[in-house]
C-alpha cells in the first residue's frame, strides 16, 4: 500500500518508514530496468526488423568478420549500405517504407541470405527473403483484420502419380466447421517457379485476403487446394521438354492425388461450375495449359503474369464456340514491366482473333508479388456468381 500525502490515515513515523521505504523500492525498481533495456540495447538480442514510431524500420545484423553489409529491399529495389557499430553490430534505419508486404534480404560480403533474426521467412525453393509486413491505415486487403477467420490444413500424402511423400495446403473458410452440410466451390491456386506450395499463404496472405473478401460479402465462402507445382523439382526455363514433363507430371499429381484428397476430407461441390484454377507466373501457365483443355473439370481460368505455348491449348483456340459455352470466366492480368508481358500480348491477340471470351488487365508493376496480391483481390470475387 502506498500512502498519499493527503492520506485520511493520521501521520505517524511509521507510516513515513513505510513509504520511505516503497519509495526506494521504486526507485530501484527503475533503476534496475534501465539497466536491463541499457543492456538489451548494448549487448542483449538485438531486433530487426523494429518499426519505429516515426514509421522508419530499423534492420540489424551481427556480423562481426564482415568487410561490407548491404540492404535490398522490395520496397525500392535499392542495394544500400549499413554501417557497423562498436558492438559489431550492422544497422540501417530506412524512412517511410510504404504498407505492404515486402522481401527484404541483406548482402554479407557478396553473399544474400535472409534477416537470422526474423522468424518470417518466403517460402521459396533456394530461401533468401526475409518478410517485412508493414499494415496499412486502413487495413488493406492482405491485412489481418478483426473479421471471422478460416482454417488452413496441412497435408502430407503419398503421391500415387508420383510414388513419393508430397505435400498441399487446404484453405476453408470461416464457418466451415460450424455448417456440416453446405458444399462448397473449389479454387486451386498456384505459385510460380521460386516458390513453394505455401507461399501463397506465408508470403501471399491469400487466407487473410479471402476472409476479408468474404466478411465484407465481396467473395463466395469457398475451400482452396495449393499444390507443389514442382513434382520434378524446379526446372529451367529453357529445358522446354523437361518442362512439358513437368507439367504433365502436375497435371496427374492434381487430377490422381490432390483433387481427390480435397473431395475426400472436406465438403467440395462436385458440379464443374464450382471448380476453378488459376496461378501466378508458372502457376498461371499451369492454369492455362490445364485448365483450357480441362473445361469439363473447370469453367474459372486466371493467370496472374503467366504465359503459355497456344500449341498447348490449340484444341480449345480451334472451337470458340465449344469453349465459350463452357467457360464462366478466362481472366488474364500482367504488369506493364513485367518481362512476360510481350507474350501476354501475344496471347491476347490470340483470344480476339479466335473469338475467345476473356477479360485482360494491364496494370502498372512489375513480376512481383505486391501486384499477384492485387490480382487475387480482383479475380476471387469474380468466381462462382
Amino acid at each position: 500500500m502506498v500512502l498519499a500525502a493527503n492520506s485520511r490515515f493520521p501521520f505517524c513515523p511509521a507510516h513515513a518508514s513505510i513509504a520511505a521505504t516503497m519509495k526506494h523500492l521504486l526507485n530501484l525498481t527503475f533503476l534496475f530496468a534501465c539497466t536491463i533495456s541499457a543492456f538489451a540495447q548494448k549487448g542483449g538480442p538485438l531486433i530487426s526488423p523494429e518499426i519505429q514510431s516515426d514509421h522508419s524500420i530499423v534492420f540489424r545484423l551481427r556480423a562481426p568478420k564482415a568487410q561490407a553489409v548491404q540492404l535490398r529491399g522490395q520496397w525500392d529495389k535499392q542495394q544500400i549500405e549499413m554501417t557497423k557499430d562498436a558492438d559489431n553490430v550492422w544497422s540501417i534505419t530506412v524512412p517511410d517504407v510504404k504498407p505492404g508486404v515486402w522481401e527484404y534480404s541483406f548482402i554479407v560480403d557478396g553473399l544474400t541470405m535472409v534477416d537470422p533474426l526474423n522468424p518470417a521467412l518466403k517460402p521459396q525453393r533456394n530461401p533468401s527473403a526475409s518478410i517485412l509486413h508493414v499494415a496499412g491505415t486502413p487495413l488493406n486487403v492482405w491485412d489481418f483484420q478483426d473479421v471471422p477467420h478460416g482454417t488452413v490444413h496441412q497435408h502430407t500424402y503419398l503421391s500415387k502419380a508420383l510414388g513419393r511423400q508430397r505435400s498441399a495446403w487446404v484453405y476453408t473458410p470461416p464457418g466451415y466447421e460450424a455448417d456440416a452440410k453446405t458444399k462448397y466451390p473449389l479454387f486451386v491456386l498456384q505459385h510460380g517457379s521460386g516458390d513453394r506450395h505455401e507461399t501463397w499463404v506465408v508470403h501471399g496472405k491469400a487466407n487473410w485476403i479471402l476472409d476479408n473478401l468474404i466478411a465484407t460479402g465481396k467473395a463466395k465462402p469457398m475451400i482452396i487446394l495449393m499444390l507443389d507445382g514442382h513434382p520434378l523439382g524446379q526446372v529451367p526455363r529453357e529445358m522446354a521438354d523437361k518442362r512439358g514433363e513437368s507439367l504433365k507430371a502436375f497435371k496427374n499429381e492434381l487430377f490422381e492425388d490432390g483433387m481427390p484428397l480435397v473431395e475426400s476430407h472436406y465438403r467440395v461441390s462436385p458440379e464443374r461450375e464450382q471448380r476453378a484454377i488459376a496461378g501466378l507466373s508458372m502457376g498461371g501457365w499451369q492454369a492455362l495449359s490445364i485448365g483450357m483443355t480441362n473445361l469439363d473439370r473447370f469453367a474459372w481460368i486466371g493467370s496472374f503474369s503467366g504465359a503459355v505455348d497456344e500449341n498447348e491449348i490449340k484444341p480449345a483456340l480451334d472451337d470458340a464456340t465449344g469453349t465459350n459455352a463452357k467457360l464462366k470466366l478466362l481472366w488474364i492480368a500482367c504488369g506493364e514491366k513485367d518481362f512476360l508481358l510481350e507474350r501476354n500480348n501475344q496471347l491476347i491477340t490470340t483470344l480476339k482473333a479466335r473469338g475467345i471470351n476473356h477479360e485482360w488487365r494491364l496494370t502498372p508493376g512489375d513480376h512481383s508479388w505486391p501486384i499477384w496480391r492485387d490480382y487475387l483481390a480482383e479475380f476471387a470475387p469474380k468466381l462462382f456468381r
